[in-house]
Parts: C-alpha cells; sequence; structure tokens
C-alpha cells in the first residue's frame, strides 16, 4: 500500500490486492472516500446496494460499512484489483475550504454512488498515481491542493449544488432499516458477522435483534428462505441444480443439498422430477 497524509490524515492511497472473495472496507474513522481502479473490477455491498465496479465507473461513498467483492463468474478467474482511493474528512473541510457543513441541510438518496469516469477524472486519477509513486514530489500544499481540487471536480461531477452541499450530503450515511438489510441480502452468502457488520451490530445483539425481528434464529429463517426459493428456481429445468446452489449463497452443492433434504424430505433433483 502508498499512501500520503495531509494534517496526520491518509488523504491519497494506492492498494493492490490478490485475488478475493470478500473484503470488509478499510475504515479511517468518519471519512467518505472516492475509489478509482487502475486494474480489475469488483463490487461493492452495502446494506442494501450491489454495484459494480471497473476501470470506467469511480465508487462514492459515505463514511459507512460495506463490502468489496470480487466480481466474478462461477467458472471466471477474477483478476488481481489495484484502486486509488482519494479520502476526505469533516475535520478537514474547514482547513480546505473555510466551509462549516453545518450550515447546509442538503442531502442525497445514496450511500454507494457509481460514478462514470470522465476524461477530467481520469486526468485526475493519473496525477495521484504518479504523486503516490514519487512521494518525493508531494510536499504538503501540493497535497492539499490536490484534494480541494479533487472536491471541486466530483461535486460538478455529481451536480451537487456547491461544494459546501456536496461535503455536507457526504458525511451524511443513510441507515436503513433492519427488517430491510436483512430482506435485501436473504439469498448471499454473507456471514452472520458480516450481516451484523452492515447493520452497525455486535454479533450477539445481531442475533438478539433478529429474532426479536423475526421470532427464529438467523441460521434458520435464512435457510428456510433460501430452500423456498430453490423451490421455485427448479421449476425451471434449464437452470443446473449447481447454479441454484451457488445463486443462493450456499457454499457447496452438498450443503444445499442436505438443507433442502432436511426442509423437503427430497433432493433437489427428485424434487424437480416430482
Amino acid at each position: 500500500m502508498k499512501t500520503l497524509e495531509y494534517k496526520g490524515r491518509v488523504v491519497f492511497q494506492k492498494v493492490r490486492v490478490p485475488t478475493f472473495k470478500r473484503l470488509p472496507k478499510e475504515h479511517y474513522e468518519s471519512e467518505a472516500c472516492f475509489v478509482f481502479v487502475n486494474q480489475g473490477k469488483f463490487r461493492v455491498r452495502a446494506q442494501t446496494q450491489l454495484l459494480e465496479i471497473n476501470k470506467a465507473t469511480g465508487l462514492l461513498a459515505k463514511c459507512m460499512n460495506y463490502f468489496y467483492e470480487t466480481a466474478k463468474g462461477r467458472n471466471e478467474e477474477a483478476d488481481n484489483v489495484e484502486v486509488v482511493g482519494v479520502m476526505f474528512y469533516p475535520e478537514l473541510v474547514k482547513d480546505l475550504f473555510d466551509f462549516d457543513i453545518t450550515k447546509s441541510n442538503h442531502t442525497v438518496d445514496y450511500n454507494l454512488k457509481q460514478v462514470q469516469i470522465n476524461q477530467l477524472l481520469e486526468h485526475y486519477r493519473e496525477s495521484i498515481s504518479i504523486l503516490l509513486d514519487h512521494p518525493e514530489l508531494a510536499d504538503e500544499q501540493l497535497i492539499r491542493n490536490k484534494l480541494k481540487e479533487f472536491i471541486i471536480l466530483i461535486t460538478k461531477t455529481v451536480d451537487a449544488p456547491s461544494e459546501l452541499d456536496f461535503l455536507a450530503s457526504i458525511f451524511k450515511p443513510n441507515y436503513t432499516k433492519f427488517e430491510e438489510v436483512i430482506r435485501a441480502n436473504l439469498y448471499t452468502d454473507l456471514s452472520l458477522n458480516e450481516m451484523a457488520t452492515l447493520c452497525y451490530m455486535s454479533l450477539s445483539t445481531f442475533k438478539r435483534k433478529f429474532r426479536e425481528a423475526f421470532d427464529e434464529s438467523p441460521i434458520k429463517y435464512f435457510t428456510k428462505k433460501k430452500i423456498d426459493k430453490a423451490t421455485e428456481l427448479l421449476n425451471n429445468q434449464d437452470v443446473r441444480i449447481s447454479d441454484i446452489a451457488y445463486d443462493l449463497g450456499f457454499d457447496s452443492l452438498t450443503t444445499f443439498n442436505r438443507a433442502f433434504k432436511r426442509q423437503t424430505g427430497k433432493s433437489p433433483s427428485a424434487y424437480r422430477l416430482g
């Protein structure tokens, strides 16, 4: 990892990551960020959002919990991923613009936003990548100017009314109701720990809240819903049973077959035959 700091905060970084399944967002306290892709592609999963990000699309993200996931098909080998990140923090705003972001009530309806990389953003990405590779060129004034330049540039790109309004909105996450987060992620392979992270809870709190909301343990509820969905999908003779298991988030065909038979009394293939 290569980083550049301003006022003791990491504001630019370049990260190269080998093939991975799922990684949590790296937290720098209360920062929002923008991510450029130098190589590869990936998905970003938040409470109810799943976005595809590649060289043509950058990620604008509020200060919230989310996961990076390798964007690959069943038989496709994922590329290594290299990204350049730009981080901005509430405590640096006044230094950059002399703004008081509490003076703006501007909000936006997203937590994560896919942004098309236009020519200006591409040139900016290249300039930051050069500075990260040659940190001796990046003194404090230059880093400050580049950070300020990005905020001006992204404000225009997302059509925010002003830099003040953009900054005020980007530090205000839109939290989703617990039940909506669960329903949005029913058919994923998220672990209970990962689901708890999306809900901003410890695992023990998540389990307690889940039972209060659904009157059942998380594992039993998720498994039942997945098998119910599988019985619908098995009506399509053109879909392979292994693909159904994959799409419903089971870690193996064996696990799927066992869970299916436990709930329905039949194997998936026998159920399909009627």
